[in-house]
């Protein structure tokens, strides 16, 4: 038995255009002092990223040539086949690597190979919605001497950052900044530039601040005013706003401020014309708000969900959704007392004519930083198996 070990070098969560490391360890268990240990042969290792594509049917019509088509693989085949057994298509696969051939270990040895590769700046991001997934994974293959191929799989995930497509890297004859005390390989410098921009490009598009005010009304008039003060943001970030309903004239009895995501098929892979898209909420907000002069909220925005982006075949955008419930009559407010020491008890209305309105404002969300990300990631950095 050989005990196979991948780790992710730097977590479970990347930057497309970044460069993923995986150290992938194999170790003979048994001690050398174990009257049954023996020496135990690997025939061959081979490694592999690919993107699994999986479409709902009740969803997205695919065209005939885009349909998905299962990879069997017969048991004594020895052809290398990362995503066998997945659902849905390939639509990204990086090449093969092997990590070596006709490997012997010992009793009590391990061995470790490092594996290296770039994710493409194109590819989809990772995502689980309730038309389409994207899931990446890295997928190792082992197989002994006439025995069935092992795949151990370890998954990840992909942020897309679209600014970043344009980033070219610093050409060797150019001048850049340098450690001579640090032995550091090239690939390892082009990954930490294509980090370090990201970081530079989501600092520039998410700090600048600008008041956004808007009037709430409906049909009997002017509700209040609402301001944000700024409508990009990165995952794991609040979403502050502040109402005033001081200079309203129709009285505001409560409101909802929701955070969601609109996942909707491109038209032409639609079922029906008139298909709906789909809405999911991340948070929510609900206050009473009646005499109340001003009040806020924040939205905090998950750092496990799927920023902004648009394939061919699905988009997802962001909004804040506001439900207001408004009174068609005018509410008289408790008076105060003009005596402290009299007390009096003020009651509600036991019932209102009331109206209610929603609103909808787009917002844009962006990745954030793949080190942050991963703090929180649910997916695990290693895996094993045993062969």
């Amino acid at each position: 038995m050989i005990e196979v070990v991948a780790k992710l070098v730097r977590g479970p969560v990347f930057l497309a255009g970044e460069l993923l490391e995986c150290v992938v360890t194999f170790t003979n268990p048994l001690s050398a002092q174990s009257t049954s240990a023996s020496s135990e042969t690997l025939a061959w290792a081979s490694a592999q990223i690919h993107c699994q594509f999986h479409a709902s049917e009740s969803r997205v019509h695919l065209p005939a040539n885009e349909e998905p088509r299962q990879d069997v693989q017969a048991e004594n085949e020895t052809v290398f086949v990362p995503n066998r057994g997945e659902r849905g298509q390939c639509i990204l696969s990086t090449p093969p690597k092997i990590l070596f051939c006709d490997l012997r270990l010992d009793p009590g040895e391990k061995k470790s190979y490092s594996y290296c590769e770039s994710l493409p700046l194109a590819a989809p991001p990772s995502f689980r919605g309730q038309s389409v997934k994207y899931v990446y994974k890295l997928t190792i293959g082992c197989q002994r001497v006439n025995c069935p191929i092992q795949l151990l799989r370890v998954p990840f995930r992909v942020l897309l950052l679209h600014a970043l497509q344009s980033f070219q890297p610093i050409q060797e004859h150019e001048v850049a900044p340098s450690n001579p005390f640090l032995d550091e390989e090239e690939g390892g410098k082009k990954d930490s530039r294509i980090l370090d921009s990201a970081v530079e490009i989501l600092m520039a598009l998410t700090s600048h601040r600008t008041l956004h005010q808007f009037n709430i009304s409906n049909s009997q008039g002017r509700v209040g005013t609402f301001c944000i003060f700024k409508t990009v943001y990165k995952i794991g970030e609040d979403v502050i706003g502040t109402f005033s309903f001081s200079d309203g004239d129709i009285p505001c009895l409560q409101y909802s401020v929701l955070l969601q995501t609109e996942e909707s098929v491109q038209e032409e892979y639609r079922r029906s014309r008139a298909q709906p898209v789909t809405i999911t909420s991340h948070a929510q907000h609900h206050e009473p708000c009646l005499h109340s002069a001003s009040t806020s909220f924040s939205l905090p925005i998950p750092l496990t969900s799927c920023p902004g982006f648009s394939t061919n075949i699905v988009s997802l955008k962001w909004r804040l959704h506001f439900e207001f419930v408004t009174s068609r009559e005018p509410v008289e407010a408790p008076t105060v007392p003009e005596n402290q020491s009299e007390i009096i008890t003020w009651t509600g209305a036991g019932q209102i004519e009331v109206d209610t309105f929603s609103w909808d404002l787009p917002i844009k969300v962006l990745p954030t930083n793949p080190l942050l990300a991963s703090y929180v990631s649910p997916a695990l950095s290693s895996h094993s198996i045993c062969i």
